[in-house]
């Protein structure tokens, strides 16, 4: 990985269960990823070049940090900037399960217009996924999803399905399994509590 992106990507190893319902063994702090603001700045701009092309009217980013990243790379190509929140939280026992939602009051700015869906790291991409299945319900068409970071293959899957191509300044292989699946549960190693779900 490319030093500018790894200085500001906090990593931990252990078991780690995901927003989507996946475990892990990679945890990425990534609520310490804007803590530099101009470091962040000059990444989503290097972005920024690469969605220009797709020529979107907006950029929808999940809140917290893909919308960072997002604000920074709308305010390089000077288009609208919108967000989405989560608005349930993720199911223990269902994949997938998290929702996010724009706020009613940007609903507006991406009815049938081109949106960049940006992000700062996509694993099993379950905020990106929820971010496209809500601007489906304005008609918003999809341009290209970018992040700065796409772990393993769903950020790829992720984005044909949605039938856009994929920007990332960087890839990198990781591993992700259902519950079910999980060696690591097989193995007894317990989950590493995060406040974040």
């Amino acid at each position: 990985m490319r030093s500018d992106l790894s200085s500001l990507l906090q990593e931990r190893v252990g078991h780690f269960a995901l927003e989507s319902g996946h475990h892990s063994r990679l945890w990425l702090d990534l609520e310490l990823l804007c803590r530099r603001p101009e470091d962040v700045r000059s990444l989503a701009e290097e972005l920024a070049k690469r969605i220009e092309p797709y020529r979107p009217d907006a950029v929808c980013g999940p809140l917290v940090e893909g919308a960072f990243v997002g604000l920074y790379v709308a305010e390089a190509l000077d288009v609208d900037f919108v967000y989405a929140q989560r608005a349930a939280a993720p199911s223990a026992s269902d994949m997938f399960s998290v929702s996010y939602q724009l706020p009613p009051a940007q609903r507006h700015l991406v009815e049938g217009r081109r949106v960049a869906v940006v992000n700062d790291v996509i694993n099993a991409g379950s905020a990106v996924r929820a971010t496209l299945s809500d601007l489906a319900n304005y008609s918003a068409q999809p341009v290209v999803v970018a992040c700065l970071l796409a772990l393993g293959d769903a950020a790829h899957a992720l984005a044909a399905g949605a039938g856009a191509p994929l920007e990332a300044l960087e890839t990198a292989t990781n591993e992700i399994w259902t519950p079910g699946r999980c060696p690591l549960c097989a193995n007894g190693v317990p989950l590493v509590p995060h406040p974040g779900f």
